[in-house]
Order: structure tokens, then C-alpha cells, then sequence
């Protein structure tokens, strides 16, 4: 078998997603356009939805596992009154409510009280998890609907806002990985007594990337590499520890709190460093040389 050649292109790239397509779609253009096949993304967003979407290219994939797990904050509508069959405006209506008489205040109130902190969280049908090796997706597009377990997630702000229609609130979330926020709507209206559904969602924030400084797929910027790592403690190591570093060494553990990234001279990034036991680190990610930048 042919070795993969290695990438020759490495950095950071933050996509304002368009409506209309899939993540993977904007993974197939940015191959497209930059000529480099490895490439990945942190955090699926909807189709329907726009917003940030990170793309790592080259040596960066190898990272994308610490954005994935970073907290995002989003912005949607919630309708009052209508139930559908994939929580957001895409499904076919499975229930209505006369729900008029809610206010703003109650469903203030309801999101402090029972959508705000450490919640758990039932996933979608229309969600990518996997239930006996099936996605729940597809599962879905088959009629077929299966128990899942609820999952814990944390809300670390929640804020609910009036519109111009008095059937529609603006939600304004900061959460954790793996939040659904069609679920947290569909959540809010049952507690309001009824049902909603979400609509006009947007991802704002993933992580310390947010959307002002995201571009379309066309025109969004390969920023280097060390971008990547923005958030996390940056340990700048001399060249004798960086071999350590290349051989995947344990080390002792550093300043600051984990996950350690191990840069070289230059911005050059060698690794990433979790603990191992009590006093050391081993690296959980180790960035192969012939994945490295030309210097």
C-alpha cells in the first residue's frame, strides 16, 4: 500500500457556515480551495444553522479533539405553540398549543430555574449519536424512533428575550459540548406548558473563536498552526526538551492547568501534554516532524 503523503499545508481556519450546507460540505470546499485533503472540523453544525465552524488543516486536525470539547455559544428563535418532528423549523409539525397567554417573565423565570447550571439533556433523534452502531439521524429518516439516555450538560448563561411577535423569544445560550439547543427549546416550552420549536440558529462562539473574526468558506483566512491553541497554557520549551518532546517522553507536570501545549522555538508546536501520574505528564498528541512546518 502507497504511503498517504504528508500534508504540506498546516493551520487554523474560522468559517462563518453559510444556511444550506453541511459541515462536511465546508470541509469539501476549504479541500477543494486549498489543495489539502486533510482537513476537519470541531463541532458539527446543522445544516440550516450558520456561524462558527473551526477547521483544522494538516497537523492541526490532530488537535481538533481540544476545540470540539471547548463550550460555544449560540443565538436562535424559539416558537411558542408549534411542536415538530426535528425540534427546528426543518420538520413537519407534530403538535399545536394555544400558548398566548405566556409571558416573557414566566419563561425567564422557567429558563433560571430549570435550563441554567448542570442539566440533563435528552438528544434529538436527528442527532449524529450512535444507538447499536446506527446514528440516530438516520435512524430517524427511517420513521424509527429509539429511548435515549439523557445526558448531562452545563448551561453557563441563559437569556430569553422578547421579539416582535409575541410568540417568539430570542435565546441567547453559553454551553457546554454537546448541548443540542433545539432540545434546550423544545425543553422550555413543555415547561411553559405547551411545546416550541427552534429557528434561525447560530453558533456565535466556539471556544475563544468567535464570529467576528470568522470569513465565508471562500474567503476565510489558514491562520498558523500556534492559533489553535489559543486558550490553552503555552509551555515554550529549549530545543533539548523539545527532542524529549518529539519521542513522546513523559515530563514533569507544569505551571498552570491542563491540557499543556509544548511549543518550540519559532511557535513551532511540538505537543500536547495531559497529566499521567502524580508529578507527570505524557503527551496525548505528538505532532510527527514530517507534519511540522517548514521553518
Amino acid at each position: 500500500m502507497a504511503k498517504r503523503r504528508p500534508p504540506t499545508m498546516h493551520g487554523l481556519v474560522i468559517v462563518d457556515k453559510p444556511a444550506g450546507v453541511t459541515s462536511h460540505d465546508v470541509v469539501n470546499q476549504l479541500r477543494r480551495r486549498l489543495g489539502e485533503k486533510r482537513i476537519g472540523h470541531a463541532g458539527t453544525l446543522d445544516p440550516d444553522a450558520t456561524g462558527v465552524l473551526i477547521a483544522g488543516v494538516g497537523s492541526v486536525t490532530r488537535l481538533l479533539r481540544f476545540l470540539t470539547e471547548q463550550g460555544k455559544r449560540y443565538t436562535a428563535e424559539v416558537v411558542l405553540g408549534t411542536e415538530t418532528t426535528t425540534l427546528d423549523s426543518s420538520g413537519e409539525v407534530t403538535a399545536t398549543h394555544d400558548m398566548s397567554s405566556v409571558t416573557l417573565a414566566q419563561a425567564q423565570a422557567v429558563a433560571a430555574e430549570h435550563l441554567t447550571g448542570p442539566i440533563m439533556q435528552v438528544p434529538p433523534m436527528v442527532s449524529a449519536l450512535k444507538v447499536d452502531g446506527r446514528r440516530l439521524h438516520e435512524l430517524a429518516r427511517e420513521g424509527i424512533e429509539v429511548e435515549r439516555a439523557a445526558r448531562p450538560v452545563t448551561i453557563y448563561e441563559l437569556t430569553i428575550e422578547a421579539t416582535d411577535d409575541p410568540m417568539v423569544l430570542r435565546l441567547d445560550a453559553l454551553c457546554s459540548a454537546g448541548t443540542y439547543v433545539r432540545t434546550l427549546a423544545a425543553d422550555l416550552g413543555h415547561l411553559l406548558g405547551g411545546g416550541a420549536h427552534l429557528r434561525n440558529l447560530r453558533r456565535t462562539a466556539a471556544g475563544p473563536f468567535d464570529e467576528a473574526e470568522a470569513s465565508s468558506p471562500e474567503s476565510a483566512e489558514l491562520l498558523p498552526p500556534i492559533a489553535a491553541l489559543r486558550g490553552m497554557n503555552l509551555i515554550v520549551v529549549d530545543e533539548a526538551t523539545a527532542a524529549l518532546v518529539r519521542h513522546g517522553r513523559p515530563l514533569p507536570t507544569f505551571a498552570g492547568d491542563p491540557p499543556w501545549a509544548i511549543i518550540g522555538t519559532g511557535d513551532e508546536v511540538l505537543a500536547i501534554y495531559e497529566p499521567f501520574t502524580a508529578g507527570m505528564a505524557k503527551p496525548t498528541v505528538v505532532i510527527p516532524a514530517d507534519e511540522e512546518p517548514p521553518a
